[in-house]
């Protein structure tokens, strides 16, 4: 478990967001038909992504209700 307090923790809600940002970015550009021949691996990268996001999203609610 980590413990992030301060600004670390502000440090690391801004680095969420700028990852998340990132990741519709991403999503959206995947959409739109770019780098057709890297979709599958970029796609991939994007649910992971999202998935990592939701993870520190979890564990800060986890952390904080304690």
């Amino acid at each position: 478990m980590v413990n992030v307090n301060g600004s670390s923790s502000e440090n690391l809600r801004a680095l969420v967001q700028q990852l998340d940002a990132d990741r519709a970015w991403l999503l959206q550009q995947i959409d739109e038909g770019r780098w057709p021949d890297l979709r599958l691996d970029l796609a991939a990268l994007e649910r992971e992504l999202g998935q990592m996001l939701t993870r520190v999203g979890e564990l800060e609610e986890e952390s904080g209700s304690r």
